[in-house]
């Protein structure tokens, strides 16, 4: 009895599992985006079959990480929201080190960001995060939680008109995540954060979006230009 409560006990104090984790982070970044928290999204971003995030689901709410709503979307609860929170700010400050620190691109520092943010411990990640100078952000513009929030007013590139002025703030976690040749893309054109652009014409029937940033003009389509948050009103 004694062991099974230590054992009960170290589980608690290593946290959620490297399987359990890579759910709770993409709920999270689900949930930042505004996107609907469904079981097939959540197949669909992780990589899985749907009964297989099923019984990963049945599990977390059976440990309080998660519950479904009437409508079947997930919900964290505050538990889960703490513990997702915990793994996305040790990825976001490792990406910080990786890129920062060490001179490795976007694509490269965010996947092994994913590896290395299991191994790191509590007392490594705050160190990291001091000497990096307590960044607010990752490299790709998205707050750290626990540290900042996103930029009160922002919106997608995509439903800007002609003639609207704005600056980038952060590049959606879904093309991390999803896309990694989209976000070095948008690295190799220089559509990264503090970017000042202005959109020169807006094609409804192409369904795409020419835009001024910096000496170059660049055409995106309509998705890709959903992926790059923005606050309008800002010269370019």
């Amino acid at each position: 009895m004694q062991k099974a409560r230590l054992d009960k006990s170290n589980e608690s104090l290593r946290g959620p599992s490297e399987v359990i984790s890579r759910y709770l982070e993409a709920i999270y970044y689900m949930w930042s985006e505004g996107e609907p928290l469904r079981s097939a999204r959540l197949a669909d971003w992780i990589g899985v079959s749907r009964p297989t995030v099923t019984i990963a689901l049945q599990r977390m709410a059976r440990d309080g990480m998660v519950k479904l709503t009437r409508t079947k979307d997930i919900e964290l609860t505050p538990k889960g929201m703490a513990a997702a929170e915990s793994i996305v700010r040790r990825h976001r400050i490792m990406e910080r080190w990786l890129t920062d620190g060490l001179g490795l691109d976007w694509v490269t520092a965010d996947e092994e960001a994913a590896r290395l943010e299991h191994a790191v411990s509590d007392v490594v990640e705050k160190r990291l995060y001091e000497v990096l100078g307590r960044p607010r952000t990752c490299p790709h513009g998205n707050p750290i939680p626990g540290h900042s929030k996103a930029v009160a007013g922002e919106l997608r590139l995509a439903v800007l008109a002609p003639g609207a002025r704005a600056a980038i703030t952060r590049v959606s976690e879904v093309a991390e995540r999803e896309a990694p040749r989209l976000l070095a893309y948008l690295h190799d054109r220089g559509l990264t954060p503090g970017r000042r652009l202005h959109v020169v014409e807006v094609d409804e029937v192409g369904r795409t979006i020419r835009l001024r940033a910096g000496d170059a003009d660049v055409t995106l389509s309509h998705e890709t230009a959903s992926k790059l948050w923005v606050v309008p009103g800002k010269k370019a």
